[in-house]
Order: structure tokens, then sequence, then C-alpha cells
């Protein structure tokens, strides 16, 4: 579930293994490439989490973060190895 923190969407998702955790930042990258809108990320081993906010907005919360991370959620369940 994303939480709102620090004028960020925040949510941290988890995969069995690094493998999965980076098909799955492939899968977001191409998706907010097609948006021009990118997220703030970090991945270690298995583990990916991910700040949403609009720069150009000023750093703050907008309809593009909340349509981006409901386009993310929908990936996250289709990583399958």
């Amino acid at each position: 579930m994303w939480k709102e923190k620090n004028n960020s969407l925040y949510r941290k998702f988890e995969f069995a293994d690094f493998s999965e955790a980076f098909a799955f930042m492939a899968r977001v990258g191409l998706t907010a490439e097609k948006m021009n809108h990118h997220p703030t990320w970090k991945n270690v081993y298995n583990v990916v989490e991910i700040w949403l906010n609009t720069h150009d907005a000023g750093n703050k919360i907008t309809d593009k973060d909340r349509k981006l991370a409901k386009k993310i959620d929908a990936l996250s369940g289709q990583i399958a190895f």
C-alpha cells in the first residue's frame, strides 16, 4: 500500500530474489519513460523502494504520481519466473 511521506507517495516491494526485483524495475522503468514521469527508487537484493512526486510541481504529490502508482501496482503482480 502506498503511503504519503514527506511530500511523496512511498511503497516498498519485496520479491523472491534479485531477478524478480530487477524484472519489476525494468517494467516500471519502461512505464515511467512512456509517461515521462520518473520515480526515485532504491534496490537492495529483493527489495525495491519507490518514492513518487512531481518535480515540476515543486516536489509535491499530483495526479501524475497517483496514475503511475496504480500502474506500478499492476506491474508488481506480473512478475513470474
